[in-house]
This record gives C-alpha cells, structure tokens and sequence, in this order.
C-alpha cells in the first residue's frame, strides 16, 4: 500500500521524475504530461464536490478514486508488468451505466449546452473540458508507447459522464446555445 513519509524529497530538481516502475523520465514527456492532466481533471472534480450532494458527489468520489487508478496504470509503461494496477472494463461500464441512468430522468436536449448554469453545473463543465484536455495527451501518449486501451476508453466516458452529471447537477435548466443571438 502507499505510504508517504517524506513530501520534499529534491528527488526532481533537476527536471527528472520516477515512474511506478522506478525508472527516471524527465518532467515534460508526455507520459508526466498525461499523468498531470489526469491530476487535474481530479482535482477539478473535487471542486464539484464542495457543491454537490447525495448521489452525484457519490459517484464524483469513485471516479476521483478511479483516477488515482490511472494515473497508478499511466505510470508503469510496461503493460506486462506482474501485480500492476490497471484501469478494468467494469469502471468503463459502471461510467455507462451511470450517465444512462442520469440522462433518463433529463429532458433532451434542444440546443448545444454552455457552460454554466449552477456553480456545480459551472464546475462539471470545466472539469469535463479538463478530462478531455487529459484524453488528447493521453491519445498522443498512445501514438508512441503502450497505453491500457481502457485508459483512453475511461477518459472518454469520463468527459460524457461529466457533461451529463453537469445537466443534472443544473436540475435539467441548462443555458443553451442560441446561434447568432449576439450579434
């Protein structure tokens, strides 16, 4: 399990960092960068949060707990490697089961929706835009090294399951795209 004695370790003055599996890469290849973007759409998520109740911040805490997870798969390029965590099908299917399960009980939509509405709906929207910046570094990571293909399949439920969970946290009243309404 984890443990963490020692926070400032100077280990990465230097511009280098260590994998899960020891090996040193410096900070700005794009397995550090996929692993920072997945941190960030964490912690962006745990902005929801501070707004969110019941069963929405529930399923706010799994998916945090599941990008631990893969950031733990992102970071041992060796997808052969014995006793790894990697990212599983039923997280993927859980993120499905749970954005249909939402979208049911929503009105369709007429219109594009704009970010915003609730300060939790605002949230979702920025943490979905987050989830998807993490994807594309992690699509680009997969075009040179090995990547878990459920990795990429989880960021791309994840940014629909924020999009919807951003409906329901704006109790279905989205502000929606009026084209041309500005001009």
């Amino acid at each position: 399990m984890v443990r963490l004695d020692i926070i400032t370790t100077r280990g990465g003055d230097g511009g280098q960092t260590s994998l899960g599996d020891g090996s040193r890469v410096a900070k700005d290849t794009l397995r550090i960068e996929a692993i920072g973007a997945v941190d960030e759409a964490n912690a962006a998520i745990g902005l929801v949060r501070l707004h969110s109740t019941g069963e929405p911040d529930a399923m706010l805490a799994r998916i945090q707990n599941d990008l631990f997870d893969l950031g733990a798969d992102l970071c041992v390029p060796d997808l052969a490697a014995e006793g790894r965590l990697r990212m599983a099908d039923s997280q993927c299917a859980r993120l499905e089961a749970e954005v249909a399960a939402m979208n049911a009980g929503l009105p369709p939509l007429r219109s594009f929706v704009l970010p915003g509405g609730t300060p939790a709906g605002a949230q979702a929207h920025l943490a979905r835009t987050i989830a998807r910046r993490a994807e594309r570094v992690v699509v680009a990571l997969a075009a040179v090294e090995p990547v878990n293909p459920v990795a990429l399949r989880y960021l791309n439920r994840l940014s629909d399951h924020l999009f919807v969970i951003s409906r329901v946290l704006n109790g279905g009243a989205d502000p929606l795209w009026v084209p041309g309404a500005a001009r």
